[in-house]
């Protein structure tokens, strides 16, 4: 795939400026099962780099399924970390909470506690509303690509969460906004990763 990033582009360092962390050595064996279709996740979180990330995970994408035929699936994964989630702890309970927020209404019919109330109301809905408008911008990147895509939300750490989606899909190629091994986010990944790790190049404009 990045062989032919490169003859597309005219540059011949693009390999060893993107792959973060190597394919996993059983993942040949992997591969020859699932030959029929290809799987890529770009960690998204609509900044700069991850639209980046996108991008090259959808010229990637279009470039294999000319090539091969194969279906080929895009996913981006926005994750609402750890600290984030202590600081908004309601956006997990919605069930449990439903009952005190419609007693905070009725109260308010009743009294004029609306500008008491209305900042719990919408500390809740925040960063839900924050973590849509997100992953909205990478299905209207996504729509210019008329290929298959999809979007997760995911809650807790984004490393930890990264990995589960791509377990759980199954996935060939993490693409993420980074252009360093040293990056924290690189890092915090294990170095049993279960797919390639791609990052962007640090010159793609040149």
């Amino acid at each position: 795939m990045l062989a032919r990033l490169q003859s597309a582009i005219g540059r011949n360092d693009l390999i060893e400026q993107m792959v973060l962390l190597p394919e996993p050595k059983n993942q040949f064996s992997q591969q020859s099962t699932t030959a029929s279709s290809v799987n890529l996740i770009v960690a998204y979180d609509a900044s700069p780099n991850s639209h980046t990330a996108l991008d090259i995970a959808f010229w990637i994408a279009h470039q294999t399924r000319l090539a091969t035929n194969a279906e080929v699936t895009v996913q981006a994964v926005y994750v609402l970390e750890d600290n984030q989630s202590s600081q908004y702890p309601n956006i997990l309970n919605f069930p449990i909470q439903q009952p005190s927020l419609e007693c905070q209404v009725s109260e308010i019919s009743k009294s004029a506690t609306l500008v008491l109330t209305q900042p719990k109301l919408q500390t809740v809905i925040t960063p839900l509303q924050q973590a849509d408008k997100i992953l909205w911008q990478a299905r209207s990147l996504a729509e210019e690509w008329q290929g298959c895509f999809k979007s997760h939300l995911r809650f807790g750490s984004v490393s930890t969460e990264l990995k589960k989606v791509v377990e759980l899909e199954a996935a060939d190629i993490l693409f993420v906004g980074c252009k360093s091994v040293n990056h924290p986010m690189i890092e915090a990944l294990d170095s049993d990763f279960p797919c390639a790790v791609l990052g962007i190049p640090s010159c793609i404009d040149e």
